[in-house]
């Protein structure tokens, strides 16, 4: 019989478990305060417990701690990547990102992604399975606990797609925002989706605070759907009607993201079609110099290309800013480093089966 995730349990979920176990109440609070302040990395760890207690731990529920197998520093901005290793031996990327106002970390959501974007790593190869609320959860306590640093923002735009992930990713959010926890607010939690119709709307009537952004990348149905297979099953229209139901039902300002490809959506007439598409949103656009993955073929933008596509929307009042380039010299791209890994692991096998 599969153990539980015990880091995925809300407050009184553990209650609940630990009343079967004959414990009192408040042990349950003991041990998640362990788990989600304290950041220990496994039973025997939380020290206030009896040791028949954590022993009764130990036997009934599976304690989520990644390994990390690999962890790089850019030497351009401090940019921290990390590679941690699952119980299953599959991998997931994370990073850590250092900025004036606060640390902020990004983190997946899934091994692989079955969404099949063009300009993205964490596509190749395909989706493998969904990550739980602990394995997102120790992403974050990891990064804190091996940086030293306290985490006050956190985008879920790793590796995977979010919604394709729904109910581990909302059980995830509102531990993470618990004041019984690490207490980051929602407000600081940014969720990117490509496009996922039912389950904006549904996320919309979740009572969270979180940041909705959109991975729209193009500015026609035509060429939206030559970059996002996505596209194929819920139009440009479609997407965009679900953003405003979000935005009226929460009252969160709506972020855009838009990979500028060099030759494919950075000309003027595709920023003039987006100026027109959105110019009626409470919305913030951020223009991305998309980052070059040896398995495509596609280019950043030029400098003076990303500047003039800013500048006209900003002559159409749209708030937007170009995302300053983080990690660029250790594989910052989303799947890139999991990707090489990968790689670096099969072609060991190989070596070995040969010998």
């Amino acid at each position: 019989m599969d153990k539980k995730d015990i880091k995925s349990l809300y407050l009184d979920e553990l209650q609940q478990e630990l009343a079967v176990l004959g414990e009192k109440p408040f042990r349950a609070g003991q041990v998640y305060q362990w788990m989600h302040q304290k950041l220990a990395e496994d039973f025997e760890e939380m020290s206030s417990l009896s040791k028949e207690l954590r022993r009764k731990l130990c036997e009934n529920y599976e304690y989520i701690c990644l390994r990390p197998v690999e962890v790089l520093t850019s030497d351009i901005d401090g940019t921290q990547k990390y590679l941690f290793e699952l119980d299953d031996k599959n991998v997931v990327e994370s990073v850590l990102m250092k900025y004036r106002h606060g640390n902020s970390v990004c983190i997946s959501s899934q091994v692989g992604c079955r969404m099949g974007c063009r300009f993205c790593a964490s596509t190749i190869g395909g989706w493998v399975r969904n990550l739980t609320g602990g394995e997102m959860l120790d992403q974050v306590y990891r990064i804190q606990r091996l940086s030293g640093e306290r985490v006050s923002n956190l985008v879920i735009m790793g590796t995977g797609e979010p919604l394709d992930n729904y109910d581990n990713v909302v059980r995830f959010i509102r531990l993470l925002s618990n004041e019984k926890g690490l207490n980051i607010s929602q407000r600081n939690i940014t969720l990117s989706t490509c496009g996922l119709v039912p389950q904006i709307r549904r996320l919309a009537e979740e009572g969270l605070q979180i940041t909705l952004a959109l991975s729209l990348h193009a500015s026609s149905q035509e060429k939206r759907r030559e970059l996002m297979p996505i596209a194929n099953k819920y139009s440009i229209s479609e997407v965009l009607d679900a953003c405003r139901y979000y935005y009226d039902k929460t009252g969160r300002r709506l972020t855009f993201e838009y990979s500028l490809v060099g030759g494919v959506n950075d000309r003027r007439e595709d920023a003039a079609l987006l100026a027109k598409l959105i110019g009626n949103l409470n919305c913030h656009v951020n223009l991305i110099p998309v980052n070059p993955i040896k398995e495509r073929d596609f280019v950043s933008s030029q400098k003076k290309v990303m500047d003039d596509f800013k500048n006209k929307l900003e002559k159409c009042g749209i708030n937007v800013t170009i995302r300053r380039e983080m990690g660029r010299d250790i594989n910052g791209a989303c799947g890139q480093l999991r990707r090489s890994y990968i790689k670096l692991s099969d072609e060991k096998e190989e070596g070995e089966e040969e010998v």
